[in-house]
């Protein structure tokens, strides 16, 4: 059997690792490929030969959208007319929100991501909510965050704006770029590094930064209209691209809203002064309101801590905790109905049982 190693396929992000875990797979006669965009019940994969569209395997999770083959997966292709993805690799990474019904499930946007580019417009107004909300969602991932302000030539003083987010993003670098001009491109592209997907509200630049790191005009990309300071949505499906440098690129569709799912540590990881701080608090199960010895009010009070940052703070605390609590109950009825399953089938079979001992 053939377990040559796929050198096509490292541009895209294969290694060793990927290597040893696809070697079951060998057995069979698939060959190992990376998803570069799902829709309609079929996916775009890119393959040691080159790109194909390939049908999926009825044994894939597509009824899950947390487990469902999405941009970013490493598979297993078995040949056929058409190709299928047979199979996906387990993955390293993943960006996980609430599925956009409000479902207690989550859903992937990119799988196997090693840096989240959070681009921010700075034509206008700064959501500094948006932003610590889109870095949990990040370091939850497992992924590294870099926070890229986009359209500084659009903004009367960036470096203030760069300070505003650097305050709202302990622990990840913060780039401001112009691809308009080309300022800051080279930096962004030095620190955006891997398999990098951008995350961002529609106008937010995205797929203007995403051209100007692939050096092609390859991604659509559409005006902000006056009036709310938002553009339309010119990316309708995530897809995966090579950049000139290595690595390669995500786009994805605008996010308007994006909930936290099961991002506990992701909110940690986003707050983390607001951690430390807690940490020095008198007592352990402090709430940072109105209890003596409070080390984040004493903060705020010493003006160390905006009180925005412990507002925001709350906020994704209480949304995560509510996901996590439908999650549970899901969970808890899922469990309770399988449950109720086995004892109906064990009843029946008792009966049947039971009626074939009297016919005796």
């Amino acid at each position: 059997m053939n377990h040559a190693f796929p050198q096509a396929l490292v541009p895209y992000g294969w290694d060793a690792a990927l290597q040893q875990s696809f070697l079951p797979f060998t057995e069979d006669g698939l060959v190992p490929v990376r998803v570069a965009a799902v829709d309609r019940g079929r996916c775009d994969v890119i393959t040691p030969g080159g790109p194909q569209r390939a049908a999926l395997d009825p044994a894939l999770p597509t009824g899950d959208p947390a487990a469902a083959p999405c941009t970013g997966d490493w598979g297993a292709l078995r040949a056929g007319d058409p190709p299928v993805l047979a199979a996906l690799l387990p993955r390293r990474t993943a960006i996980v929100r609430s599925a956009a019904s409000g479902a207690s499930r989550g859903q992937v946007l990119a799988a196997n991501v090693d840096t989240v580019a959070i681009a921010v417009s700075l034509e206008t107004r700064l959501a500094l909510g948006r932003v610590e909300r889109l870095l949990a969602l990040a370091w939850e991932s497992g992924a590294r965050p870099v926070v890229v302000l986009t359209k500084a030539d659009r903004s009367p003083d960036p470096d203030a704006a760069a300070a505003q987010v650097a305050e709202a993003a302990p622990g990840a670098d913060v780039v401001t770029v112009s691809a308009a001009t080309g300022q800051g491109v080279d930096v962004a592209a030095a620190v955006l590094t891997g398999t990098v997907v951008l995350l961002g509200p529609s106008g937010a630049g995205k797929s203007t930064l995403g051209n100007a790191l692939l050096g092609a005009d390859l991604l659509a990309t559409g005006a902000v209209r006056d009036a709310d300071g938002k553009g339309r949505h010119t990316t309708v499906r995530r897809e995966l691209l090579p950049l000139p440098g290595g690595g390669v690129l995500i786009d994805t569709p605008g996010l308007r809203g994006v909930g936290l799912f099961d991002a506990a540590e992701g909110v940690q990881r986003a707050f983390a002064e607001i951690e430390e701080l807690a940490e020095g608090c008198r007592f352990g199960d402090c709430g940072h309101d109105t209890e003596p010895g409070c080390a984040v009010q004493a903060a705020i009070a010493a003006g160390a801590l905006p009180p925005r940052r412990l507002d925001s703070y709350r906020k994704l605390v209480r949304e995560n905790e509510r996901i996590a609590a439908r999650s549970d109950a899901r969970l808890a009825a899922e469990r309770a109905n399988r449950w109720k399953t086995i004892s109906k089938a064990q009843r029946q079979g008792y009966r049947m049982r039971g009626g074939k001992d009297k016919g005796r």
